[in-house]
């Protein structure tokens, strides 16, 4: 009488590979598809897409705040890129041309439209404040803009570069959230134009 011995765990895994384990990006991959179709992001139902536990989802994205902002600044980073890689001139014309393709570029792309009309005052939290990374990381990128074109000799900053940046952001936030922020209809195109005004550092009629 013969018995038969148990499979191993590598027999066993080597006759049903096991499925391959989620990653923090697969996570992110699949709540942006998500995003750009309209879809509402919730966690715990991308968790349990992924076969993982909701703790595990929380703890690789930390919010479903932060998970939001990470898919917009996604976005919004890939404009700006195109935008600087199609934009000529030097100084305060090319960062005006690329400030407003970009401003042009957000206002016009359907899914974060839909976004903001869905939730206004949630969309501008995260999208122009501090709990989510699209403002302060644009103001960086904004930054390094100033700080290239100045180093080229082709631009002389009539503020500090940190001044600058975080008014130039500001001002792009104005045309592209105008509906939102005060029902105002603005034409983004004089974006541009108020960036190179705003380095040209021309004051005039100023006493004391």
């Amino acid at each position: 009488m013969t018995s038969k011995s148990r499979p191993t765990l590598l027999a066993k895994a080597l006759r049903e590979p096991a499925a391959p384990k989620a990653t923090p990006l697969d996570l992110f991959q699949l709540a942006k598809r998500l995003w750009l179709s309209g879809e509402r992001i919730d966690i715990g139902a991308l968790a349990e897409r992924l076969k993982i536990g909701r703790a595990t989802a929380f703890r690789w994205v930390g919010s479903r705040d932060l998970l939001l902002g990470e898919i917009l600044w996604s976005m919004c980073e890939t404009l700006m890129t195109e935008a600087a890689s199609q934009a000529t001139g030097q100084g305060a014309q090319r960062v005006a041309a690329i400030c407003e393709h970009a401003v042009r570029a957000i206002v016009n792309f359907r899914p974060l439209r839909q976004f903001v009309r869905q939730d206004p005052e949630y969309a501008l939290r995260l999208l122009t404040s501090k709990i989510g990374p699209v403002q302060g990381r644009s103001i960086e990128r904004v930054r390094e803009l100033l700080q290239t074109e100045e180093a080229r000799g082709a631009l002389t900053l009539p503020l500090k570069v940190d001044t600058l940046a975080y008014l130039i952001v500001r001002l792009c936030e104005s045309f592209i959230y105008a509906k939102v922020i005060s029902d105002q209809q603005i034409d983004v195109g004089d974006a541009g134009l108020a960036i190179e005004l705003l380095l040209s550092g021309r004051v005039e009629g100023r006493n004391g």
